[in-house]
Order: structure tokens, then sequence, then C-alpha cells
């Protein structure tokens, strides 16, 4: 068998591709020893039920890729909400650029702490989860963290996602 050489596509081009791709919208929120953290992630997937696993995929020069990679955090406990439609303008809040602690942008919103987690966990969305890191992995300009599930903090009866589509929250 003869070797190819791979050429990957341009990022441009590929960006453009994957926009088509709608994804649902999480926040992850965790408490790194000095302050309560979180960003918006969309790239989120369930891995397994048989141990519960999670995939968190995060941008590799982000400061919570940076509090996920320090050892002198207790066990990485984190949480996961699954937003729902209604919750745009905390979404907005949490992927603006120099954006100030969760607890500032929680403010308004009814929230609470993750009993296995110590996460802020807003209130009203689908779903809530609680995890702690399995394992990292760096993957290009992102890290991925597998996570085991070690709660679910709550499940809404009904909703509609958040999602993401060509670049816009939908």
């Amino acid at each position: 068998m003869t070797e190819r050489s791979v050429v990957p596509a341009p990022a441009a081009e590929l960006a453009a591709a994957l926009s088509a791709w709608a994804a649902g919208i999480t926040l992850v929120t965790l408490s790194d020893g000095r302050d309560d953290v979180g960003t918006i992630v969309s790239a989120f997937c369930p891995v397994s039920l048989d141990p519960p696993l999670v995939l968190v995929s995060l941008q590799a020069d982000s400061y919570l890729a940076e509090v996920f990679g320090r050892p002198s955090l207790p066990a990485q406990a984190f949480a996961v909400t699954l937003l729902g439609s209604g919750q745009r303008m905390l979404a907005g809040r949490f992927s603006a650029a120099g954006r100030p602690g969760a607890r500032l942008m929680l403010g308004d919103v009814p929230h609470r702490r993750g009993q296995a987690s110590s996460a802020l966990i807003p209130d009203g969305a689908l779903a809530a989860i609680e995890c702690t890191v399995a394992r990292r992995v760096p993957a290009g300009d992102h890290l991925l963290v597998i996570a085991g599930v070690t709660g679910v903090a709550y499940v809404a009866e009904s909703g509609t996602p958040l999602v993401r589509f060509r670049g816009r929250y939908a």
C-alpha cells in the first residue's frame, strides 16, 4: 500500500462547513479555588452510559482549559448545564470576552451550587449534570476533557434547546 500525503482543508472552508452543524449550547462552570468561572461550550457530547462519561471540548488557549490543566485543583469537579432557548442572554454573557466571574454573571439569575461539584448551576435550563475529570486529551487547538458523571442536578420536564447554527443562536 502506498502512503498518500494528506492536505488539510483550509481553515475558513472547514469553519464554514462546520457552521452548518447545529449544536446544542452548554454552560460549563467550576470553582477554581479563587473564584467561580464558566464558559459557553457547543462541543459537548455524551460518551458512555456505563460507565457514565461525557466530553467537552475547550479552546486550548482559554482560561478554562488552563484551569483544567492545573494539578492543584482538587478532583477537578465541574458542572455542565444544557441551556434552553430562553437562555440566549445567559449564553451571551458567558461567551463575551473579558467577562467577570460566574457569580457576577449569575447575580440576577436563580442558581444553585452543585452538591457533587460545588459549581454554580443556573436554574431553568433543560438539564444540569455534575462531572469529575477522568482524562484530558490535547487535540490541535483544543483540549478534550473526558469526565465521569457524578450526579444529575436536575432535568426539566419540557423545553426547547438553545442551538448554535451558522454562527448564531437559534
